[in-house]
């Protein structure tokens, strides 16, 4: 057996709220003792497939992306493939099991960040495992329903830094109790609860910051005549 610590939910600048490549990811993960972590940028995993890619990187990759379903996000790992934004979540779920991945229920109950536990909670029921500790949640009351639901639906519980720049790389923290330092084997040990988590909080700043950043940027979006601001 091999006690695998793991962040299990980072961005890339693959993400376009991302801030740190890959190889500054990886690097601050080895720095923190990390043994493997998981790239799960939005939609993509373009940041994904460069990570696997590089050579010898001194710790397991695990490959993953956070879809944007129809209902919330929902994080598919052991994978490199494209699940399409916009589709119903359990149909996302149902594919990456015939896929053999693992999926994950990260901030169910965030009400700012795509919960898939206020839109469709009997979505939680379906996957694999929710995310109980996310390190961008201030106030603990979402983690701690989260965590309450995990347990009535014998759900393994993971935590996630959701880092989006890599000073936050770490602060997920998953100890995972696995046969071997493999993907798979990783991901086995998850689906049987083989693990334990905590996680670290974003300092409130940093998190009151990012979450400003994000408005601004679908407001934007949203709004083509727009113009662009550049923040304080």
């Amino acid at each position: 057996m091999v006690l695998i610590t793991c962040d299990l939910h980072i961005h890339s600048s693959a993400s376009a709220d991302g801030k740190c490549s890959v190889e500054q990811i990886i690097m601050i993960a080895k720095e923190r003792g990390l043994n493997a972590i998981a790239i799960t940028d939005h939609d993509t995993t373009e940041g994904a497939k460069h990570a696997v890619g590089i050579k010898n990187p001194g710790i397991l990759i695990i490959p993953g992306i956070e879809v944007s379903t129809k209902d919330g996000h929902v994080i598919v790992l052991g994978t490199t493939d494209i699940f399409p934004p916009g589709e119903d979540a359990i149909e996302t779920i149902r594919k990456a099991r015939e896929k053999g991945c693992l999926t994950i229920i990260p901030h169910p109950y965030h009400r700012w960040r795509h919960a898939v536990g206020l839109h469709a909670p009997e979505v939680l029921k379906e996957a694999d495992a929710i995310e109980v500790y996310n390190s961008r949640y201030y106030i603990g009351t979402a983690n701690k329903k989260a965590a309450r639901i995990a347990k009535e639906y014998h759900k393994p519980m993971t935590a996630g830094s959701d880092a989006h720049t890599c000073k936050f790389v770490g602060y997920g923290i998953n100890l995972i109790d696995a046969k071997e330092n493999t993907v798979a084997s990783v991901l086995d040990a998850i689906r049987t609860g083989k693990i334990e988590s905590h996680c670290l909080k974003t300092p409130i700043r940093t998190y009151t910051s990012q979450s400003l950043h994000n408005v601004v940027r679908k407001v934007r979006r949203h709004t083509p005549r727009l113009k662009a601001r550049r923040l304080p």
